[in-house]
């Protein structure tokens, strides 16, 4: 039998979201905020950038203190406004990755660097034709630069990069990449959306990954992985969902992600689209307060 929830990590985009959705529901929305009166501490972990992930979430009266794990695991802070952690690619690395990838599909880099310019591409024309909502939703961030190697001359190191196109172009372009001189300086992880044939690609820095920003972040927090919980739906969410105790896969999930989770023992929750992270926080403080009630009939 697992043990009471303490900390769980928890997916945006097709988790705490519904499908073609940027908002959550009002019952996802006060699960969030009943799962942290129980005791719990939430995190969002997501391959957004915080500027993106911040209109989300800014509305829920969530504490000040709740983790964000954004960019994949590169950058950690709190939702008042805290770093916890952050990391760079090397933009000679950033460089390299251009010449690999380009030929793929959109290629953009993430700066940290407030408005106009914290995401870059080449391409807006490319970009609109595969991303839409993504590009009309940041469009005051995005700076136009050809070649997108001029973005990444002037010394400061992006955190993150992104490819996007179709899943085959995705798959092809993680291969050519884990193929090229920069697979030791670069890790790569796919996202897929099937039904969109729509695929990204985050490029990160060397061990960065929700998995591992989750495992550091326990340990700040003095959390077992046991007592950890971690929900997901994509490829992106693999390493939190490995290194949790208890892993919950979407109903929604990649369907070779549902498979592999039934092979190993995670369970599966409601879709995004029937409130299933609300679902699963629900019944992890309803098992909170069942051993509350237990422990004070116990005689002292």
């Amino acid at each position: 039998m697992h043990p009471p929830v303490r900390l769980v990590a928890i997916d945006m985009d097709g988790t705490l979201l519904p499908a073609l959705s940027q908002s959550m529901s009002e019952r996802t929305g006060r699960s969030l905020v009943a799962a942290q009166k129980a005791g719990i501490t939430v995190a969002i972990a997501t391959g957004r950038r915080l500027a993106y992930t911040l209109p989300m979430i800014e509305h829920l009266n969530l504490r000040a203190d709740t983790p964000l794990i954004t960019s994949n695991g590169a950058v950690t802070c709190t939702l008042g406004g805290g770093t916890i952690d952050c990391c760079h690619m090397d933009a000679r690395v950033a460089r390299g990755i251009c010449g690999v990838l380009r030929r793929f599909g959109i290629v953009v880099f993430t700066f940290n660097r407030p408005g106009r310019g914290e995401l870059v591409l080449e391409d807006l024309h490319q970009a609109h034709g595969r991303i839409t909502l993504w590009i009309e939703a940041n469009r005051d961030a995005i700076e136009v630069v050809k070649p997108l190697e001029m973005a990444l001359m002037d010394g400061e190191d992006p955190i993150q990069g992104m490819a996007a196109g179709t899943v085959e172009q995705m798959r092809a372009a993680e291969k050519a990449l884990k193929a090229s001189e920069w697979a030791a300086e670069c890790d790569c992880v796919r996202t897929e959306y099937p039904a969109r044939d729509l695929s990204i690609l985050d490029l990160v820095p060397p061990g960065v990954s929700k998995g591992n920003a989750l495992e550091q972040l326990a340990a700040r927090l003095g959390v077992d992985r046991k007592e950890t919980m971690a929900i997901g739906d994509n490829w992106n969410d693999l390493g939190m969902l490995e290194w949790a105790g208890q892993s919950i896969v979407m109903a929604n999930a990649a369907p070779e992600l549902r498979a592999l989770a039934k092979t190993r023992g995670w369970k599966q929750a409601p879709s995004s689209d029937d409130d299933g992270v609300a679902a699963i926080l629900e019944s992890a403080v309803a098992k909170i307060s069942q051993n509350i009630c237990i422990n004070s009939d116990m005689p002292s």
